[in-house]
């Protein structure tokens, strides 16, 4: 019976968008059951790409170049005066690939490579992961219209009915109904709940939701 290879791996978590996990498993599938079992993450961790690999430890032959190509990038930290060097890099998951790549090419292994699709229950929780994220910013005491560069007297429609409009009279509020009040607040009011409401993921403007305005900022 041939002897089952082990992979080095590239892991991303929508729970930490600015991170990717890079190691080595022999078997992948219990290596993510085995992450995946803690009730501390909000989401799982899913497999980006994989690289087999015919020997162990070659995980730490990549982390030693990325340590090299940028010593910051790596996760490390300090817990009850124990120095803690973890797997976690903070790169994309496209540049962390591109290391496997270019490793895999000059070995001329690319066969050896492969980019994992994401399953429809990854990609949901990616986009919740994102929805929370784009909320928390929009929940933000910070928001003003002109960072988003919405002017004064901007029109914004609610995403389900574009003839409920408030418009914008100065930079953190808008007119509705002929009182003047927050955005958050004009979507309580239209919604009927009374928290957990943020007012920009409500509304749009030109067409374009306000928050996707922020988010290409």
């Amino acid at each position: 019976m041939e002897e089952k290879k082990g992979v080095i791996y590239i892991l991303t978590n929508p729970s930490f968008p600015d991170y990717v996990k890079i190691g080595y498993a022999d078997d992948i599938e219990r290596r993510l059951n085995q992450l995946n079992r803690s009730e501390c993450i909000p989401f799982a961790f899913r497999v980006y790409a994989i690289y087999e690999v015919n020997s162990r430890l070659s995980d730490l032959k990549i982390h030693a170049i990325i340590d090299k190509l940028n010593p910051n990038l790596r996760s490390i930290d300090n817990f009850n005066g124990q120095k803690r060097v973890r797997e976690f890099y903070a790169m994309s998951a496209e540049d962390a690939y591109s290391i496997l790549e270019a490793i895999a090419e000059i070995h001329g292994c690319t066969d050896k490579l492969m980019l994992v699709n994401p399953n429809e229950e990854e990609i949901k929780a990616e986009e919740a992961a994102e929805e929370v994220k784009k909320e928390s910013r929009t929940r933000s005491a910070n928001f003003t219209f002109s960072e988003w560069e919405i002017p004064l007297g901007a029109v914004l429609e609610y995403y389900t009915d574009n003839t409920i409009t408030c418009t914008v009279v100065d930079d953190r509020k808008v007119e509705y109904n002929g009182e003047i009040m927050s955005l958050t607040g004009v979507a309580k009011i239209i919604t009927g709940k009374i928290s957990g409401i943020a007012g920009p993921r409500y509304f749009k403007y030109k067409g374009a939701w306000l928050w996707d305005i922020e988010g290409r900022k």
